[in-house]
């Protein structure tokens, strides 16, 4: 039965009153077929009105086809002809955002059926998921005597027992240096992000981000107030001479540059480090999806070179696991924590605990680490493919960027040729093939030219490559 909400107030008489609030219920989608409306004595109870008042007003929506009695039932709304009417607010109205959010670009799906062949980037495949595992701790920390022990407001940096887990997780996997007290659990990087910015940056400070670089920290650190300004990138990584003197925080993907896959060079990384010592600027490591590795061992992330306490190193679960799940965090030096635990309080008081305490038994039993191993060899298969596209139909119009972490890979357009790359995408698109441009990955759209390969969720690859391949040709 649905409890529908009922005013009295208005023109007309009791009864016209009700129907028409029950109409509109009906016509706007509130109220759905199938949904059993509360007894006539019921309902005239609680609006203080002759149960005859509402009976009537029952009897006219009968009569109207909207809602039929069924006996010993009761009433219930009938599968209407009609499609729900749209409710919007009022185009009028006199609030608005401020200007800035009207200038910020919208990120949204392009429209059209499901692609077939889906080379978009940032998405995992959910099918290696480990259901059966994470089924169990769920469950487990679902039990009465659990939430009874957690229930309340819990510590704003998050589960003590996952932040624990991450401290290790990462100091074995990535040699960063952490403790549980270092650690804020967020819902995922880019919640960290906007924690970070909300801690440092005053309105009009200028932000460096790599260009190309990943949209929306742009678009996040401009919405704080920031002066965001690109950084031009070559093979070694970010170039360290070209960043502004004033910048307050330097965004970088070192283990796997965003969009373009190279990595950081040491020499960069050492760099990177002495010229924000030099300049008082905060550094924002995000180790983007480089859990997934292909070749040698990493270089050592930028936050375990640093001894000047200058590093924020953040990542997320999102790739390793599932996006849905929004589990991410932070490692910052000791002066910032207070800040960015307050931040965290004040955003949302603290994070979903069932699922982070789930989290860290998947991490403390092992589990964490086999699944990323068992996703690590079905991902590097599908890398394979993907270079063996780009090498053999692909070869006269793309040129492979060298990449050994993560979930895509990105081409460029080969010197001199003269192929209008979103014409290539549309036209991809049409024949089912979802692939991502690199000049949406720089601010205005105009920089690198060439295409990005997600392979996290692909299928079809080589038919896919394939298809790609001819819409160059046509192009």
């Amino acid at each position: 039965m649905v409890d529908v909400h009922i005013s009295l107030a208005g023109p007309g008489d009791l009864t016209s009153r009700i129907y028409r609030q029950l109409l509109d219920a009906i016509l706007d989608g509130r109220l759905r077929p199938g949904d059993r409306l509360p007894p006539t004595r019921e309902l005239a109870r609680r609006l203080q009105v002759a149960r005859s008042t509402v009976a009537v007003a029952y009897d006219r929506l009968a009569a109207e086809g909207y809602v039929a009695a069924r006996v010993g039932a009761g009433t219930f709304v009938e599968n209407t002809p009609i499609r729900p009417r749209r409710r919007s607010a009022s185009s009028d109205s006199a609030v608005r955002a401020r200007p800035l959010w009207t200038e910020l670009e919208r990120v949204e799906d392009e429209p059209g059926p499901p692609p077939v062949h889906d080379f978009r980037l940032g998405t995992p495949d959910t099918g290696l998921f480990p259901y059966a595992a994470w089924r169990r701790l769920v469950a487990s920390e679902l039990r009465a005597s659990t939430v009874r022990a957690i229930s309340g407001y819990n510590d704003s940096a998050g589960h003590a027992g996952l932040r624990e887990a991450v401290a290790r997780y990462v100091g074995v996997s990535r040699s960063v240096r952490a403790d549980a007290d270092d650690v804020v659990l967020t819902h995922g990087a880019q919640q960290a992000l906007d924690l970070i910015g909300r801690v440092l940056i005053e309105p009009g400070d200028p932000v460096a981000v790599e260009e190309p670089g990943y949209p929306a920290a742009r678009l996040l650190f401009r919405s704080l107030g920031a002066k965001v300004v690109g950084v031009p990138v070559d093979d070694e990584g970010l170039i360290v001479a070209a960043l502004p003197a004033s910048a307050r925080i330097v965004y970088v993907t070192p283990s796997h540059q965003f969009p373009l896959g190279m990595p950081m060079s040491a020499a960069r990384r050492a760099e990177l480090l002495d010229w924000a010592e030099r300049h008082d600027s905060v550094i924002v490591e995000d180790d983007y999806d480089s859990e997934f590795r292909y070749g040698e061992h990493p270089l050592d992330p930028v936050q375990r070179l640093d001894r000047t306490g200058r590093v924020i190193y953040v990542g997320t679960f999102s790739k390793t696991l599932l996006p849905v799940l929004r589990l991410g965090f932070l490692v910052a030096p000791g002066p910032l924590l207070p800040a960015l635990r307050t931040a965290k309080r004040l955003t949302d008081w603290h994070g979903e605990s069932i699922s982070q305490a789930a989290l860290a038994g998947l991490v403390d039993c092992g589990e964490l680490s086999r699944h990323v191993r068992r996703a690590t060899r079905v991902y590097a298969s599908r890398r394979e493919l993907i270079l063996t596209g780009l090498r053999d139909e692909l070869a006269e119009w793309l040129d492979p960027v060298e990449s050994l972490a993560g979930l895509h890979m990105a081409a460029r357009l080969r010197p001199g040729t003269d192929i209008d790359v979103e014409a290539v995408r549309a036209r991809a698109r049409q024949r089912g093939v979802a692939v991502e441009s690199l000049a949406s990955y720089c601010d205005g759209g105009i920089g690198e030219r060439g295409l990005a390969f997600g392979y996290g969720a692909a299928t079809g690859i080589t038919e896919g490559m394939r298809l790609l391949a001819e819409c160059f040709t046509h192009a």
